[in-house]
């Protein structure tokens, strides 16, 4: 089981310094986050991303502004705040980053391999459905996050994110509750929130996509929770596979009604 961590060093400092100029680090932590939220340079990345959706590309030569998202073909506005969903054309719920690949090899003509070849970029290079993610996303700041719910695909994807949330397995005997199921833990600095409750988990759902401030990167849920599952020593989950999808319904339908106020800034 995960334990409370400490980075050595800021632990022997803290032990060192007197009472009264021991800071508390969950304050000093949420100053330093408000700080670097301030200066996000997310707003670059959706300029590349706008770009990317208008450009024509595939066998068919169109750009992704036919793709709907859940609004309508082409509705980008307050898209990203209603998903995962459920799409009847292609009879699953989808979170945006499946609906994109979808939109891509169905309106684009693009193979699955062409289109997933690049998932995850780099700081010097973000990869197509980084950026995408990240310009959708903006278009749905300040609206209430509102996933489906009513469709009973919705609720079937509801319930397997919230078993795979809980199941733990892999070498260490994780689950995603094994780092987020508790009050008060953290990993060295980092205080970690009970994504189970809804006070938890709004203000994960309502700030991702996000940039990462440690490697310079915007990077999207999907990502997350395949880092997640990397971290835990679990095999890899398939991107926009069943169980990516349910875990974010589970996360989103538990912290829906927070007004999305991203792409965010992570440290």
């Amino acid at each position: 089981m995960l334990k409370t961590l400490m980075g050595g060093a800021a632990l022997a400092l803290a032990a060192a310094l007197p009472l009264h100029a021991q800071v508390d680090i969950r304050k000093e932590t949420q100053r330093w986050q408000q700080m670097i939220a301030e200066g996000s340079p997310a707003e670059l990345f959706e300029i590349e991303g706008e770009a990317l959706w208008k450009k024509k590309q595939g066998p068919k030569n169109v750009s992704l502004e036919g793709c709907d998202l859940g609004q309508g073909p082409g509705v980008v506005k307050a898209a990203y705040a209603q998903l995962p969903k459920y799409f009847a054309d292609a009879d699953r719920v989808m979170d945006l980053e499946t609906r994109l690949l979808h939109c891509m090899t169905t309106l684009q003509s693009r193979s699955p391999q062409d289109a997933t070849q690049r998932l995850y970029g780099n700081a010097d290079r973000p990869s197509e459905m980084e950026l995408l993610s990240v310009y959708i996303a903006g278009q749905s700041r300040g609206v209430p996050m509102a996933p489906g719910t009513r469709h009973v695909k919705e609720r079937e994807a509801f319930e397997l994110g919230q078993k795979l949330f809980f199941h733990r397995a892999g070498a260490w005997d994780f689950s995603c509750s094994s780092c987020h199921g508790e009050a008060d833990k953290r990993i060295r600095m980092q205080y970690l929130p009970v994504m189970s409750q809804p006070e938890g988990v709004r203000k994960i759902v309502a700030t991702w996509p996000s940039y990462l401030v440690r490697n310079a990167q915007v990077k999207t849920m999907q990502w997350r929770i395949w880092d997640c599952y990397r971290q835990m020593r679990w095999p890899e989950p398939v991107f926009g596979s069943e169980a990516t999808v349910a875990i974010t319904q589970y996360l989103t339908v538990t912290g829906q009604g927070e007004p999305y106020a991203g792409p965010g800034t992570k440290r």
